[in-house]
């Protein structure tokens, strides 16, 4: 048998245990009791005024670069990946018949300009024409005044002097047909000069069109970027319309996240944003800002939008494409690319700003096509003055290589805004 004096020595253990298994417990209430408070005051003095999702994904400008005449391609200056300056030629068509419609129409002008410039002379060839007639028509009077004088006295017959009456009025038939001749010619050139006269417009807008498409046998590139989705091979016959292949500027891409309906209720323009790309990691952040709202959720807008009115309906929480603006500085350290998967978390703390009301408009422009009309006024004023007499002495231009010269020039800056 066990001695009592042992059973009465182990007797207290028990009751130890008890009191530390209620101190464990009394201190993981008190973490928890902590947790949710520091997690309450978190909330309401952090996370309540953000709102995240990874439904976000990295959206751009894909510039389509189309013939606006119709070519067979003998030139590609540009291949996937390849980084693209704005006027840079990107396809070259071919020029011989639009080259051959720019020579006739500049002939065609330079004839007009001649003929135009004949009715202009005319005017003095008529006016000299109006004197002599006007001095055959004094003659004619002068001989009739002295016949008449005579006639009483016999020397000068009854015929003679009905002779002398037809020719004054052949004379003034005569002047009269000179001053209408001077009038009709007048109508032609009056309130005009050569360069203004309607005959001269008219060959001249025939010019401006065939040298714009020729021109447009070269295809530049609207803005800088990247090259995209090329489809276009040497030797292939396109159309205006048809895609050869794209431009993306990377240095004006954005963020279209996809927040669900009930996020949106404190969501506003202006609103600061942070975002992290899958591609660089948690360690890279760019900071951006709310630009604007979709005027619809994703499945209005989807080729087969949901048929909400049949009798099978189940109810889905709805998703709005929030449109984010990035920092160009930031885009240029780490760029961005179409499609990449990006973390928003957008702080809606501030929430002064409008949504749709107050949503501004964004301009998309290039200039890189306005040359063409330059240099074809340059060319046409070259011709009139050519034709017109104005330039006599001038060392003439040859009209084909003066034309080639001007296909290759540079085009102007662009800008995508």
């Amino acid at each position: 048998m066990s001695d009592p004096q042992q059973t009465a020595a182990a007797a207290p253990a028990p009751k130890q245990s008890n009191g530390k298994r209620r101190a464990l417990m009394t201190l993981i209430v008190l973490v928890i009791i902590i947790a949710a408070v520091a997690y309450g005051l978190y909330y309401f003095l952090v996370a309540r005024f953000h709102e995240s999702t990874d439904d976000a994904y990295v959206n751009g400008n894909v510039v389509q670069i189309t013939p606006q005449v119709v070519g067979t391609v003998i030139s590609v200056n540009a291949d996937d990946t390849q980084t693209v300056k704005v006027g840079d030629p990107l396809v070259a068509l071919d020029p011989a018949d639009s080259k051959v419609a720019l020579d006739q129409a500049e002939a065609n002008l330079a004839q007009t300009v001649r003929q135009v410039r004949t009715f202009f002379v005319n005017n003095n060839q008529y006016e000299a024409q109006i004197a002599l007639r006007r001095s055959d028509l004094q003659r004619a009077q002068d001989d009739l005044k002295r016949r008449m004088t005579v006639a009483q006295t016999g020397a000068v017959s009854q015929e003679e002097i009905s002779h002398a009456r037809d020719a004054v009025r052949g004379a003034q038939a005569s002047l009269d047909a000179a001053e209408q001749e001077l009038a009709s010619n007048r109508s032609l050139t009056a309130n005009t000069t050569i360069a203004d006269h309607p005959n001269v417009l008219a060959a001249a807008a025939k010019v401006r069109d065939s040298y714009i498409n020729f021109a447009r046998n070269t295809l530049p590139a609207p803005v800088t970027g990247y090259v995209a989705k090329r489809s276009v091979q040497v030797g292939q016959r396109v159309s205006p319309g048809n895609p050869l292949m794209a431009i993306v500027p990377l240095n004006a891409v954005w963020v279209d996240a996809n927040f669900k309906e009930v996020q949106l209720k404190h969501m506003r323009l202006g609103q600061p944003v942070e975002l992290t790309a899958d591609l660089y990691g948690s360690g890279v952040v760019f900071h951006g800002k709310v630009i604007g709202f979709s005027a619809g959720t994703g499945s209005a807008f989807s080729l087969l939008p949901a048929q909400n009115a049949t009798g099978n309906w189940i109810k889905v929480v709805q998703r709005l494409p929030v449109r984010i603006e990035l920092d160009p500085k930031e885009l240029q350290e780490h760029p961005l690319r179409i499609g990449l998967s990006m973390n928003v978390d957008v702080t809606i703390k501030n929430e002064q700003g409008g949504q749709l009301a107050n949503a501004q408009n964004t301009v998309y422009q290039t200039n890189v096509f306005d040359n063409y009309g330059a240099q074809a006024d340059q060319e046409i004023a070259r011709i009139i003055q050519q034709n017109a007499g104005t330039g006599v002495g001038a060392p003439a231009q040859n009209s084909s290589s003066a034309t080639h010269g001007r296909a290759t020039n540079s085009a102007p800056a662009a800008r995508l805004m």
